[in-house]
């Protein structure tokens, strides 16, 4: 190993966690990571039944961590329970193998490590303190509002992807490696895709929380992402992007919004065999949810 990346597992110090994860197939290891870019936290890594080290497998990292295998150990007693549905498309040979690197959340952190931070720059600094008053008000933040996004794609490129292809098994390069998450966690899964396109060959962003905050009216930050968009996309000969949205509780901000993200894909050459959009009426913002049609997703990124 080179010393630079011996370093590197030095410094973060992965200590395995006693705490067990019920899930239905596989298995999850639970470390914590420490990090010179963001606070500590939990990492859940989830394997398929059957994992060897004389195989080699695909990624998948994944925001909100805490809130996909076991519905026990959640805030609202929801979770994806992405381990069964994984476990059975593996099983049935309608994806590649693949792993699942779910990184915890930082609690009242994560609206700024989840904001995308070349956006926020460009919006007027009177929207700014707008944005900072709704957010203090809805309790996502308990000061004036600074995304910390670049740190924490930081954190996943450059010490827990590391750590990652050193003790999985795994293919390492950008066409096996792919970010997924929901609302906030879909916007920050997109501006991962945009800034590192050499690392992620792939992005799935559920719910994608396009406004930002929790409404339309005033609001600078969807135009903002839209401009984003339209400069950083990835090429998308070598890439591939998935979107969804619903039209109940939260989702039903995202339509139209979605519709001006649809229309910049097709404008910078996105078409069916690397971009999917798909609406789910009745669909709620929810991990039950993004549970239910998780499938999709994973079909489009991980297909044979």
């Amino acid at each position: 190993m080179k010393a630079s990346l011996l370093l590197l597992f030095v410094m973060m110090i992965p200590q395995v966690q006693a705490q067990s994860v019920t899930v239905t197939t596989g298995k999850v290891t639970r470390i914590n990571v420490k990090s010179k870019y963001v606070d500590s936290r939990n990492v859940d890594i989830w394997v398929p039944e059957n994992y060897s080290k004389k195989k080699k497998y695909a990624v998948l990292y994944m925001q909100d961590g805490q809130m996909l295998f076991d519905p026990t150990q959640t805030w609202n007693k929801q979770a994806w329970q992405i381990d069964k549905v994984a476990g059975q498309l593996i099983q049935e040979q309608k994806t590649i193998p693949f792993i699942i690197v779910g990184i915890w959340n930082n609690d009242n952190k994560r609206h700024p490590e989840y904001f995308p931070n070349r956006v926020y720059r460009t919006i007027d600094d009177s929207k700014k303190n707008f944005i900072s008053d709704i957010l203090i008000k809805k309790g996502r933040i308990d000061s004036k509002f600074r995304p910390i996004s670049d740190y924490y794609l930081k954190f996943i490129v450059n010490e827990l992807k590391p750590y990652i292809d050193e003790n999985f098994s795994t293919y390492p390069e950008a066409q096996y490696t792919f970010i997924a998450g929901s609302s906030m966690g879909g916007l920050v899964s997109m501006y991962a895709i945009c800034e590192y396109p050499e690392v992620f060959g792939g992005a799935a962003c559920m719910s994608t929380h396009w406004t930002g905050i929790y409404q339309l009216d005033d609001n600078p930050i969807p135009d903002a992402l839209i401009s984003y968009m339209n400069y950083y996309l990835p090429n998308p000969k070598n890439h591939k992007i998935y979107f969804d949205y619903g039209d109940q509780t939260l989702d039903s901000l995202y339509p139209t919004l979605q519709a001006k993200a649809d229309a910049v894909m097709k404008e910078k050459g996105y078409s069916k065999k690397n971009w999917l959009t798909k609406y789910f009426p009745g669909n709620d913002h929810s991990e039950k949810s993004w549970g239910e049609r998780v499938h999709f997703p994973l079909e489009f990124l991980f297909q044979k």
